[in-house]
């Protein structure tokens, strides 16, 4: 379906206004966690208002896009905003922790529906020359609120209160909502289902939750026979879930499409994404006030300068490509410069000035933006329109898969690593950076060597995996975006429509 430049413009603004509230309910609560966990008395329970949104956001991915197949983009888009504020009111008025996690699973649910339709829509309306100017725009969102997100968060509570941080969602959302009723045009779904991938659904879901458990229990001291278990289980369900969707009529995840040149090399590259970029980025501000003994604000200099590399890169790059058609270019120079900056920061050392790792992780953001919405715009040219759902969940899927175990790898290193170094009398566990910065400086400098050096491997591992995504670059097929709208055929073509 083509749109007018008015039509296009407002719905453009109208998705990205979405995306934006729906990545920005996953960073701004960062801030006011501690401000909820006191005054609802759960503090051992706190991180769970935040696992629950992130994993409801992930586990409903392949659902929510074969559903937007089937029954329609626009209708799960506006199901998903109404669900969004009805729960971003239920989490102002929690009670108990209990309230709160259960109405942040339903934001998480929801959020996973408006950020995937808001992709899918762009791709129903546009070529496939327009679509990574659009889908840059709108994936502008998550760094945009990644930027922003902790200071809007820390400012609400402060002045308004925590509730607040949730109920800003309705006047915004509401304005939103009546923009989407009339700038979302009506979609023609795909065929009904025979069949639906109930079983896959279930196993998969199972599946990732014992991860995000075992990943939670490792983290504990007593937890190690637990997260055994659970990291067992979860290895099992989802060798399940592969054979399921192997003999399953109409999959959730079609495994056929990975036979397809462009979405294998695809949906690697936003595996690598997520490998190589999300999950370090929570870790940096710690590394940065242990190993180089900065201040919290000040190690929070480094993430934004990352950030904003991403921004404009994704920005700059979906304008280019739309321009020239030419697409292979982009992430190939990206994970180029990602493996070599990341490889940069395995070498540096740890007596810096901290604007040189800022440099060098604005690189890796650089490098990582080229290619971040471009590629799901490039995927999505490779199957019939009647499949853009199904094909950009699995493609945001395999990315937020990605970081949820390589989040729980790192994390495992850095604890373990960390604590087999200590000097007597340091404890890991209650170890914090104003204790470390107090202590003598002979103290300091074992401390940054050996954050230094737990740190060094982690960043070579993901410098050789940003390595790989260059080959899944290189492997992308040669060609030009077209100007055409994508054909609903029946099956994936192996190439980018000329």
């Amino acid at each position: 379906m083509q749109l007018s430049p008015v039509k296009l413009r407002l719905l453009t603004t109208s998705l990205l206004t979405v995306s934006f509230l729906g990545a920005l309910d996953h960073t701004v609560v960062s801030t006011s966690l501690a401000t909820i966990s006191g005054e609802l008395g759960a503090l051992q329970l706190m991180s769970w208002v935040v696992v629950g949104y992130t994993l409801a956001s992930t586990v409903l991915l392949p659902v929510l896009g074969r559903l937007g197949d089937v029954l329609g983009a626009r209708r799960i888009f506006l199901v998903s905003l109404v669900m969004f504020l009805a729960a971003s009111l239920a989490c102002g008025f929690a009670t108990d922790i209990a309230w709160l996690i259960a109405a942040r699973v339903l934001q998480g649910m929801s959020s996973a529906g408006l950020q995937l339709m808001s992709q899918t829509i762009i791709a129903r309306v546009t070529t496939q020359r327009e679509r990574p100017r659009y889908m840059a725009i709108i994936g502008a969102a998550f760094p945009i609120a990644i930027l922003v997100g902790p200071v809007v968060g820390g400012a609400i509570t402060d002045y308004w209160g925590w509730q607040w941080v949730f109920w800003i969602n309705i006047p915004v959302g509401a304005a939103a909502f009546a923009l989407a009723l009339v700038a979302v045009p009506h979609l023609e779904p795909g065929p009904a289902p025979r069949h639906f991938d109930i079983a896959g659904s279930a196993v998969f879901t199972s599946a990732l939750v014992a991860l995000v458990l075992a990943a939670s229990w490792a983290a504990e001291r007593d937890g190690g026979p637990a997260a055994g278990s659970a990291l067992a289980a979860s290895i099992a369900g989802f060798i399940a879930f592969f054979l399921i969707e192997r003999r399953a009529p109409e999959p959730i995840v079609p495994l056929h499409f990975f036979a397809n040149r462009t979405i294998a090399a695809g949906a690697a590259l936003s595996a690598i994404i997520g490998v190589g970029f999300f999950s370090i980025t929570a870790y940096l501000p710690t590394y940065f006030q242990m190993a180089y003994r900065t201040t919290a604000t000040v190690s929070g200099l480094v993430p934004i300068a990352t950030v904003f590399g991403m921004l404009i890169s994704n920005l700059l790059t979906g304008w280019l490509a739309s321009r020239t058609g030419r697409y292979r270019i982009f992430p190939v120079g990206g994970t180029v410069l990602g493996a070599g900056a990341l490889l940069m920061m395995a070498l540096l050392p740890a007596g810096l000035p901290l604007w040189a790792p800022m440099i060098v992780m604005g690189a890796v953001g650089l490098g990582t933006g080229a290619f971040m919405s471009l590629i799901v715009a490039v995927v999505q040219g490779a199957v019939p329109a009647g499949q853009t759902g199904t094909i950009t969940a699995t493609i945001n899927l395999v990315r937020q898969v990605g970081s949820t175990v390589a989040t729980a790898v790192i994390g495992g290193v850095i604890g373990s690593g960390v604590a087999a170094f200590l000097p007597a009398g340091l404890d890991a566990s209650t170890l914090t950076p104003q204790q470390v910065h107090q202590a003598p400086p002979a103290v300091q400098a074992d401390v940054a060597q050996i954050y230094s050096s737990v740190f060094t491997p982690i960043f070579i591992a993901l410098a050789c995996a940003y390595a790989l995504g260059i080959l899944a670059a290189v492997l992308l097929p040669h060609g030009r975006l077209s100007d055409e709208p994508v054909p609903a055929a029946h099956a994936p073509s192996e190439t980018l429509p000329a």
